[in-house]
């Protein structure tokens, strides 16, 4: 049997500029339903989704609700040690931007097969950014991964339509899906997605 092919996800989180900020925004926030403490969305659902044949890594990072990007690189480093060459890397919403800046700024210890960025903010113009900004040139991610996949729907409240633009401007070989209806990815399933991930499995049970 083959090595199992290894999926590493980063998904969201929230950055303020001021600490007050946040205070403030634990203050305002609402709980609408206890049964959102049991939701699963795509992330949490995508090992199950798949065969026994990929091995999925989730980690949950420091505070995502009060992000900082040096707490999530050292963290991420944490784990170096288990990730094998030809990982596929899903960044959701500020989990994406993360990726494009750190990719760009630092060496990673194995190949990369495919990058997936759902939803990846490019600035702050819905959002503050903070330190997650991703630099302006990416042009070091094209050489990184082999696959790039870009994933932005119309109708997303949170990053806008408009970052796909940019982005795909800045990263010209990727792969753009363009879909509707799914808002800012806060889905249980996520088929487009997971059609990608297979294929890259078949083509290794293909090869000899």
């Amino acid at each position: 049997m083959g090595t199992k092919q290894q999926i590493l996800i980063i998904g969201g989180g929230t950055v303020f500029e001021k600490y007050e900020d946040y205070l403030d925004y634990l203050r305002r926030y609402k709980i609408e339903d206890l049964k959102d403490l049991k939701y699963r969305d795509w992330k949490r659902n995508l090992e199950d989704s798949l065969d026994n044949g990929f091995e999925v890594i989730y980690p949950s990072f420091p505070c995502k609700r009060n992000a900082k990007y040096l707490e999530w690189k050292i963290w991420l480093e944490k784990f170096f040690p288990f990730l094998k060459d030809n990982i596929i890397l899903i960044g959701h919403s500020l989990g994406g931007a993360f990726w494009l800046r750190y990719l760009t700024e630092n060496a990673f210890p194995v190949k990369i097969a495919q990058l997936h960025l759902v939803a990846a903010p490019l600035s702050g113009d819905e959002e503050f950014l903070g330190d997650f900004t991703p630099p302006k040139d990416l042009s070091k991610i094209a050489k990184l991964a082999k696959e790039i996949y870009l994933y932005y729907s119309q109708d997303d409240p949170v990053v806008s339509f408009s970052n796909l633009k940019e982005i795909s401007s800045k990263l010209p070989g990727a792969e753009i899906v363009v879909l509707k209806g799914y808002g800012h990815f806060r889905v249980e399933q996520f088929p487009e997605l997971l059609s990608r991930l297979k294929k890259i499995r078949k083509g290794k049970e293909g090869s000899f």
